[in-house]
């Protein structure tokens, strides 16, 4: 009997100070959760928290059930430590602060 299909993927994480990229073949059928813990990832970094993190394939928003397909890399994506909006509110406020200065002299 012939063995069955295999798929290639990546499995991507990062952190501060870390970059891991894994190469890992997974049976047809196989979810990106059963991917990740087959893996090892998660035993080897124990900071990545499925429940908390968020997923996705190739920068698309994907859930834990979703199918893999040949050759897809899989993001594990850390959560944001302040809100993207409110960091870009306070830059926009520091740069203007010295544009009001100048102009007052």
């Amino acid at each position: 009997m012939a063995e069955a299909a295999r798929l290639q993927v990546q499995i991507c994480y990062a952190a501060p100070g870390l970059q891991v990229l894994k190469d890992v073949q997974v049976g047809q059928g196989c979810t990106i959760q059963q991917a990740i813990v087959d893996s090892g990832l998660l035993r080897e970094q124990p900071a990545i928290d499925l429940s908390v993190c968020k997923v996705g394939v190739y920068g698309k928003l994907k859930t834990l059930e979703t199918a893999l397909r040949q050759h897809d890399r899989i993001e594990i994506y850390r959560p944001l430590i302040a809100d993207p909006k409110e960091s870009r509110r306070r830059r926009v406020t520091k740069q203007d602060k010295p544009a009001q200065h100048k102009s007052a002299q």
